[in-house]
């Protein structure tokens, strides 16, 4: 089906909405794992099972019904690394009731290889989301995000206080954010072509 497995070097901490290991842990490395378009499963059960099998442990699990191995885009600048999947069919603007539900995730992962405070990373989840809003409006998606998104920032644990807009590493979280992410919805735009294409 397509799967993405990323291992660290050695552990980092990690803060995220992931469905696997969600929020502020320590981490030995992430997956993307691929769910059917129609999935209705038990979450917990199935990404638990998932890093059981692959015999990984301590990983924080993101899924999609995307994909993977066709949309997955990793993007580079300094110290900063993204992995983007996307799929937009259901696309959101934030404060404005959403479409009917369809599987369609944004899924962002920053990997920071420099030791920042926790606040430091909650400044990188905004900029990361700034990045993705701007980079949806810019190749002309009406939307903010998708009711399904995920992000996770993993990071060194250490004394740098801010990633914001205005710093170096902010900088650097913009553009691979930016990148990786236009590229994997060309990518994914490319494969619902594919898809949708039937000659009889």
């Amino acid at each position: 089906m397509g799967n993405f497995i990323m291992a660290f070097k050695e552990p980092m901490l990690a803060l995220s909405n992931a469905p696997h290991r969600g929020g502020l842990t320590e981490a030995s490395g992430f997956f993307f794992m691929r769910v059917p378009k129609n999935y209705s499963g038990d979450y917990k059960a199935d990404c638990l099972a998932f890093e059981r099998e692959n015999g990984l442990g301590n990983f924080v699990g993101f899924m999609t019904a995307a994909e993977v191995d066709k949309v997955l885009s990793i993007a580079k600048s300094r110290e900063v690394m993204a992995y983007v999947t996307a799929g937009i069919t259901n696309p959101a603007i934030a404060g404005e009731v959403p479409p009917p539900w369809k599987p369609g995730t944004i899924n962002i992962v920053l990997v920071i290889e420099e030791g920042l405070t926790v606040g430091a990373m909650v400044n990188a989840v905004m900029t990361a989301t700034e990045a993705k809003t701007y980079t949806l409006l810019k190749i002309s998606y009406n939307a903010t995000g998708t009711t399904s998104d995920g992000i996770g920032i993993f990071a060194f644990e250490g004394e740098k206080e801010w990633a914001g807009t205005a710093t170096e590493i902010g900088l650097n979280i913009g553009k691979v954010v930016r990148q990786a992410l236009e590229e994997s919805l060309r990518k994914w735009e490319k494969t619902r072509r594919v898809n949708s294409f039937n000659p009889y």
